[in-house]
């Protein structure tokens, strides 16, 4: 990867009793392009004390994308959806304006081992962030996955080297899965935009003398990946697209160009006036102290 501006490793989270490792957002980058938030869940054994069992709570002004490699989790929402993820399908779920969601671990999944994927957002465009929300689910076999010279292609969304994804996104972006089980250079010229990411999830990636192992972030100055070698056995995931010219600011699971959509949908969650997830009664409370954002 030519031009590396940042190198960001994984940072453990603990969401609930369930370890993941968070990449975006942070101090010294927040976004890449659109992607406000990735966090790389597990893997974990799930015969122990893990799981995921993360209760109803509310979202504005992004889209959420969850890919997984191994496990399932139930999704359900305020618009009624109820969808079991298994591995790699898509769910694409729209906030807008505003939406509720839950995620748990169905009970087969407790019994069958790992859990392990990608968990991220995308900011909305400001003329879209108070849009009606929706939830899409794609089927694996619906994304678009391709060979090239000993590499293995996945578009998981957006629109680039010549193929576009199923995937409904609102801005010019790009989730690219790259695996190679040989040694492999791989050059994809001027054919990215934006700016750009490079998450090495297994595997190792040399660029310009550097190699960098499984779990880092390599982020471009110019947003251009040209040409880096990916290593035997190694997967990578390509990530980016056209920044908004407005800032993002993020509170909790909430995203906007305005910090006062997001006191408003603090004001909202704590009075309950989001629309419920049919069937469920718990929720996440609004993190403590509930103080204007700065």
């Amino acid at each position: 990867m030519s031009n590396i501006q940042l190198v960001i490793e994984e940072r453990p989270s603990l969401i609930g009793n369930f370890m993941v490792g968070r990449l975006l957002p942070f101090r010294e980058k927040r976004l890449v392009g659109p992607f406000c938030f990735i966090d790389h869940m597990g893997p974990v054994d799930l015969s122990g004390n893990a799981n995921i069992d993360i209760g109803p709570h509310p979202h504005i002004g992004l889209s959420t994308l969850t890919f997984l490699f191994e496990g399932s989790i139930t999704h359900r929402d305020s618009l009624g959806s109820v969808v079991e993820i298994k591995p790699g399908q898509v769910n694409w779920m729209t906030a807008g304006k505003g939406i509720v969601h839950s995620e748990r671990m169905p009970v087969h999944a407790k019994r069958e081992g790992q859990m392990h994927g990608l968990q991220i957002w995308v900011a909305l465009p400001k003329h879209l962030e108070q849009m009606d929300p929706e939830f899409f689910h794609i089927e694996a076999a619906d994304i678009p996955s391709w060979e090239e010279k000993g590499a293995s292609f996945k578009l998981i969304a957006g629109e680039v080297l010549g193929h576009r994804s199923p995937v409904p996104v609102y801005s010019p972006l790009y989730l690219l899965e790259i695996r190679t089980k040989v040694k492999q250079i791989i050059n994809l010229g001027s054919q990215l935009f934006g700016e750009s990411g490079l998450y090495i999830l297994e595997g190792a990636v040399e660029s310009e003398g550097s190699v960098f192992g499984p779990k880092n972030l390599l982020v471009a100055k110019e947003g251009i990946l040209c040409e880096f070698t990916m290593e035997e056995n190694t997967s990578v995931y390509i990530f980016g697209g056209e920044p908004f010219p407005e800032e993002r600011f993020i509170y909790w699971n909430f995203v906007a160009s305005d910090k006062a959509l997001i006191e408003e949908a603090k004001r909202k969650w704590v009075a309950q006036e989001f629309d419920h997830v049919p069937g469920e009664t718990d929720y996440i409370p609004l993190p403590a102290p509930i103080k204007p954002i700065k």
